[in-house]
């Protein structure tokens, strides 16, 4: 696996640490799992509950996997409307990252955060197995530690609902954009059908918003973070998850040390 900018399991020049939080709704079952994983790269993670306003002090927000609100409706739709979103919706306007896993990523396209939906798999059945990413975009909260082209291995997934639609002329504005963070792929990188487990458009299976800073992926990196359990390879997209909220922190606390001088030498 190639890999930009990192250092070990830590972020290089990494002064102060990236934190992060972990949203926690009723039937959300992966938040521990994604707090382990992404304390693997250095980022001090916790679970932070769907009914509470924390204060913004967090660098990233991560919406992880699981069955919020039993799927009521439909996967997310009501997720959606807890408070904590409200906290969500802000940070994702101030340029933080936001990324939302397999329901999360459900929560954040019923939210309007991100474009298109997720509907039932082809075949409406439910998924459990491994599959393989293409790294398509080297921009995204997904992929910025990763180079275009890379071939991601035995990543899992388990879902029902993670076909991914969207009408034909906005597929073709997340194509000309560069929104598709990520494609299910064969071994050596082929972008075909016969790869794609669900029936996604285009074979979808991890975007951004227009912005940039707003991610989704169907696939469970934080499942993929040890070869102990069957790969490493997700270390590739959690590693990018710590490194663009790395550099959105150090923009901001560079702007704010402009202002503050700039108020000193008036």
């Amino acid at each position: 696996m190639s890999e930009k900018e990192i250092s070990g399991n830590k972020l290089s020049g990494l002064t102060e640490p990236v934190r992060a939080a972990v949203l926690v709704f009723p039937g959300t079952n992966c938040e521990l799992d994604v707090v382990w994983a992404l304390g693997i790269v250095g980022v001090e993670a916790e679970p932070v509950f769907h009914s509470d306003s924390p204060p913004e002090v967090f660098d990233l927000y991560v919406i992880p996997g699981g069955f919020s609100y039993g799927d009521y409706l439909r996967p997310g739709a009501i997720a959606r409307f807890s408070p904590v979103m409200s906290v969500v919706r802000s940070a994702a306007r101030c340029g933080k990252p936001v990324v939302g896993i397999c329901n999360g990523f459900q929560i954040l396209c019923e939210a309007g955060m991100l474009p298109g939906a997720l509907q039932k798999n082809r075949g409406s059945s439910f998924l459990c197995q491994s599959v393989d990413l293409l790294v398509t975009n080297e921009t995204s909260p997904l992929t910025c530690a990763l180079q275009v082209g890379t071939v991601l291995r035995n990543i899992p997934i388990n879902h029902f609902e993670g076909n991914f639609t969207i009408p034909p002329r906005k597929l073709a504005l997340l194509e000309s954009s560069g929104q598709i963070a990520l494609r299910y792929c064969g071994p050596s990188g082929e972008v075909q059908e016969q790869f794609n487990p669900n029936g996604s458009m285009a074979s979808i299976a991890g975007i951004t918003d227009q912005r940039g800073n707003v991610a989704g992926i169907m696939p469970h990196p934080e499942r993929a973070a040890e070869e102990l359990i069957g790969s490493s390879d997700g270390l590739g997209i959690l590693r990018s998850m710590a490194l663009y909220a790395k550099r959105v922190k150090a923009s901001s606390n560079t702007r704010n040390t402009e202002v503050q001088t700039s108020h000193l030498s008036k």
